[in-house]
């Protein structure tokens, strides 16, 4: 079964990119490795019931109060990152364009003033097709927002009621339509993998997608997590087989559309994939703030050499804000990484890719091959089988390979 579950990856998914190639991926080339942020604004107008993401529902927000604190938890971690250059920006969630306009300018100023940013910086933002925040697109693109990944999740009304969603299809078209409008690069999420849907239905629904589509697409598989509503309720996820054959339709429509598949679960035209998302692939660093946000970056140490950190910041929103406006950060973690938890890291972010990894750019990131990680005899075995490729320069998962990655990634990694 394809590994992508309905959830986001780790914020979604272009803009400018330049094709496939990496300006970072030689230690002899003098470009700066990429850097990004990521912001997780935490609150919704409504829990979906498939959703385990830290999202909460909450009456009122004080918004300068949040933005003042986002800004004040990047100072902290800028403070630790004097030198890098930002070249990314991600606002997750939750739902972030529920923040006010002068909420979104007030970050993107304070990453601005915080660091050196790229002249081409992609600042991307979720958001949901409701009216309230279709009429807000033009003043998010004021603000800043330079890229925007609307939420759609299908064109299709009872499907839509089923995953709890607020919105309708017409909702969800006059979204794309005002996406287009407003964006010069914009995308949109579907979920499929639906109880009781089809092959048949998931073609025309496709079919549909592609007369509102712009140049990135991104689909993620329904997956009952434990928690979620669904869960309780006893939803079933559709049995593997129908799983896997309505991944191949989405591959096969999208790519003769000219929207091929990127990563496991999302699509773009060359040139517009998702640079933030791509760069964190790619195992590049990348700072998180908001509550529950994930980060990882590789900070000099004292006696010379560099340590892999993973930071964690604190879950629940209130007590996320008083932690900062008390200590200056949220920050509930800051853990050492041992010497294989980033490389395997990046093993399993990177064969999600297309691409690949790059293997030059692996052993300037870790120092180390990326065979070094890799059983050699389940190496051989998927080699034989056709599920991953590698020659001098490159390891790969094939398209059979990214089918089953969950349990080849197991395999290959086996201690």
């Amino acid at each position: 079964m394809p590994s992508n579950s309905w959830s986001r990856p780790v914020s979604e998914a272009g803009a400018d990119a330049a094709a496939m190639t990496d300006t970072a991926s030689s230690p002899a080339d003098a470009s700066p490795p990429p850097f990004g942020v990521y912001v997780h604004w935490p609150f919704c107008e409504s829990k979906c019931p498939y959703c385990d993401f830290n999202s909460h529902v909450q009456d009122a927000v004080d918004q300068a109060r949040w933005a003042k604190a986002l800004v004040a938890d990047l100072a902290h971690y800028a403070a630790d990152t004097p030198d890098r250059r930002v070249a990314t920006v991600f606002f997750g969630g939750g739902t972030p364009s529920l923040m006010k306009p002068e909420t979104v300018a007030t970050v993107i100023q304070g990453i601005r003033d915080l660091w050196t940013c790229a002249d081409d910086l992609e600042i991307s933002m979720e958001a949901n097709p409701s009216s309230a925040e279709i009429a807000a697109f033009p003043d998010l693109k004021a603000a800043g927002v330079t890229r925007l990944s609307v939420g759609v999740q299908s064109f299709d009304d009872a499907a839509l009621t089923a995953l709890g969603r607020r919105h309708d299809a017409q909702a969800a078209r006059r979204a794309l339509v005002g996406a287009r409008d407003h964006f010069e690069e914009f995308s949109f999420d579907l979920i499929y993998a639906r109880p009781g849907q089809t092959k048949d239905n998931w073609r025309q629904e496709l079919r549909e997608a592609l007369t509102f589509a712009g140049p990135h697409l991104s689909f993620y598989q329904l997956t009952i997590e434990p928690g979620t509503p669904f869960h309780k309720d006893g939803v079933q996820a559709v049995e593997g087989d129908l799983g896997a054959a309505l991944f191949g339709v989405t591959q096969e429509v999208l790519g003769d559309a000219g929207l091929p598949a990127y990563e496991i679960s999302n699509h773009a035209r060359p040139g517009h994939e998702c640079r933030h998302n791509l760069n964190i692939w790619r195992g590049w660093d990348y700072v998180g703030v908001g509550p529950g946000a994930h980060g990882r970056l590789a900070l000099a140490e004292a006696g010379g050499g560099t340590q892999d950190w993973g930071t964690h910041q604190v879950h629940n929103p209130e007590r996320w804000l008083d932690l900062v406006e008390s200590k200056g950060h949220g920050t509930a973690k800051r853990r050492r990484l041992e010497d294989g938890d980033r490389p395997e890291e990046r093993v399993i972010m990177g064969l999600r890719l297309d691409e690949g990894i790059d293997r030059a750019r692996f052993r300037a990131q870790t120092r180390r091959d990326v065979l070094t990680l890799i059983q050699p005899s389940k190496l051989a075995y998927a080699v034989g089988a056709g599920y991953v490729e590698l020659d001098e320069t490159r390891f790969r998962a094939t398209a059979e390979g990214r089918l089953r990655l969950n349990g080849l990634l197991a395999s290959l990694l086996a201690a």
